[in-house]
């Protein structure tokens, strides 16, 4: 039995091992795009049984565990914080605050941000907390 060969390239193209490759990143995407990632300051938010997932906003006020308040990703202090939100809410033109305050803030420097804020008419405001487990 003679087998022929040739050196001309095959004409016939198998797309299985193309496919197999498509499917893995449509999986690998989907999986991945699932994950949100928040940027900005890591903070141990306080715990909550009764948490509710928080509106979207991008009026964020970060309060660390040291004490330092970020409006946004900007560290700014407690005493220039109204014109830094009133300066946000003009660019985004939303009235929610979201406060990530670190469990271990003083309630006091929570109060200081919510007066900061009132100061520049933002009627809303949530405190974003972590679900406890049972």
């Amino acid at each position: 039995m003679k087998f022929k060969t040739s050196k001309e390239p095959l004409s016939i193209f198998s797309y299985s091992s193309l496919t197999d490759i498509v499917m893995l990143l449509l999986i690998f995407f989907l999986l991945t795009s699932q994950f949100v990632i928040q940027t900005g300051v890591k903070v141990k938010l306080p715990g909550s049984k009764t948490n509710e997932p928080a509106q979207t906003s991008r009026l964020i006020v970060t309060i660390t565990q040291a004490g330092a308040v970020y409006a946004g990703q900007d560290e700014v202090s407690i005493d220039l914080l109204p014109s830094k939100l009133s300066e946000m809410k003009a660019n985004i033109q939303d009235d929610n605050l979201i406060i990530r305050a670190d469990k271990s803030v003083p309630i006091e420097l929570v109060i200081k941000v919510i007066d900061a804020a009132k100061l520049v008419n933002l009627s809303k405001f949530t405190i974003e907390t972590e679900k406890e487990t049972l």
